[in-house]
């Protein structure tokens, strides 16, 4: 079972996605953009950018402490323009957009902890390399893996992205023309036993050019999205399909709705199957275990049910700031291990390290990949190469495992 409190034989579960012309994805994308260029010239950058966006405005706004120099609103401008803001009469577009910037150093407070762990300071026995980076913050940090999609992620949440992704498609491939960068999914997944069995409803709201009457949206969107991504044995003839359901959609993005970095969490991650430490991803250095550590340990739970050791598994992780070794590990899999849940920590525990610096080193996270995860979701992606998403240890831990 996804949850631990479904009690009964049938429940449903919800999960969105949102496009990456949605007004918080651009935000995302922006700010992880502008990481990527920092982290290209200076891979030891601490860099900390969020992004706000309106009518006609972009703020960028964070702490950076690096050794190079970027433009920070030509990558502004070509996040805006790759993304889709190409046109005046969408309102927003990448030419005309005013670009304001406000950036100053990390704090010496927090970079104290980051540059030389407590552990470094305080133990003659510390591991030079791997003990120097401190955490980054406070916080804890959720991973999970399940057995439901072939990138055990979550169905509804896969579906939604999926969905997301077709819609910005077709509207670059000009399968469907009329359609502009706003967009989003949302999708309603019915269990039996803790086994996905129907699609009990789905939403898509897709921005679109003046004057295309509603039916033509609908049966394009149908035939060119719905049709493509979803298989064909959810679909029933009781679901229930709403597309544009407030009627038109023409006005979108930054001109209807304030956008923010960070503000799509849930979107980024799981859905809404499995708890959320809190922590946005987007514009964050590798140090800053929201990122890295929330990174580790989907790579550890997908490395765990790939083994078989269980049909879900959920891993938290916490931390203090400055401090390298994490303050717990602990593990769930909802009854559905094969073996003990103390044995799967004990094999996280002594395959996994969840030290910054051994996160960063082993995911080789000091390197400009952050800006294709922005949009979409950062696990579960069969479209791009991650190293998270891989399953080298699956066979480790089976042998281990004794199974």
């Amino acid at each position: 079972m996804p949850n631990s409190f479904h009690a009964s034989n049938s429940y449903l579960i919800t999960s969105e996605s949102v496009t990456e012309g949605h007004p918080d994805k651009l935000c995302d994308q922006i700010s992880d953009a502008i990481l990527d260029a920092i982290i290209t010239s200076d891979p030891y950058a601490h860099v900390a950018c969020e992004v706000a966006v309106a009518m006609g405005v972009v703020l960028v706004l964070g702490e950076v402490t690096c050794e190079s120099y970027v433009e920070i609103p030509e990558i502004v401008r070509n996040v805006i323009r790759d993304v889709g803001y190409t046109k005046p009469e969408y309102g927003f577009d990448y030419r005309t957009c005013g670009v304001m910037v406000s950036i100053k150093q990390q704090s010496p407070d927090i970079a104290a902890g980051v540059d030389q762990s407590l552990e470094l300071r305080s133990s003659k026995n510390a591991d030079v390399e791997l003990d120097r980076t401190g955490a980054g913050d406070q916080g804890m940090m959720v991973g999970y893996a399940c057995i439901e999609t072939p990138e055990l992620m979550p169905l509804p949440v896969s579906l939604a992205h999926k969905l997301c992704r077709r819609l910005s498609q077709v509207r670059k491939d000009g399968r469907i023309p009329y359609l502009r960068p706003d967009g989003k999914s949302q999708v309603t997944i019915e269990y039996v036993h803790g086994v996905p069995t129907r699609l009990v409803c789905l939403v898509i709201a897709a921005q679109h050019d003046a004057g295309v009457e509603r039916t033509r949206i609908e049966q394009d969107i149908r035939r060119e999205v719905i049709d493509v991504v979803v298989p064909s044995h959810l679909m029933t003839a009781d679901t229930e399909i709403f597309i544009n359901s407030a009627g038109q959609f023409e006005i979108g993005g930054p001109v209807s709705d304030t956008g923010f970095t960070g503000r799509k969490t849930i979107v980024d991650s799981y859905g809404s199957v499995c708890p959320h430490g809190g922590g946005a991803f987007s514009g964050k250095d590798p140090t800053k275990v929201d990122r890295s550590a929330a990174y580790m340990a989907r790579y550890a739970a997908k490395n765990i049910v790939a083994a078989g050791l269980a049909d879900y598994a959920e891993l938290q992780i916490a931390y203090t700031i400055g401090k390298a070794h994490p303050l717990s590990i602990s593990v769930e899999t909802l009854g559905t291990g094969k073996v003990p849940d103390t044995v799967i920590e004990d094999l996280i525990k002594r395959h996994f390290d969840f030290r910054p610096e051994a996160i960063i080193q082993y995911l080789g996270l000091r390197r400009p990949l952050y800006r294709q995860v922005a949009a979409y979701g950062h696990f579960g992606r069969t479209d791009i190469d991650l190293p998270w998403e891989k399953t080298d240890k699956a066979g480790l831990l089976r042998t281990d495992a004794g199974r």
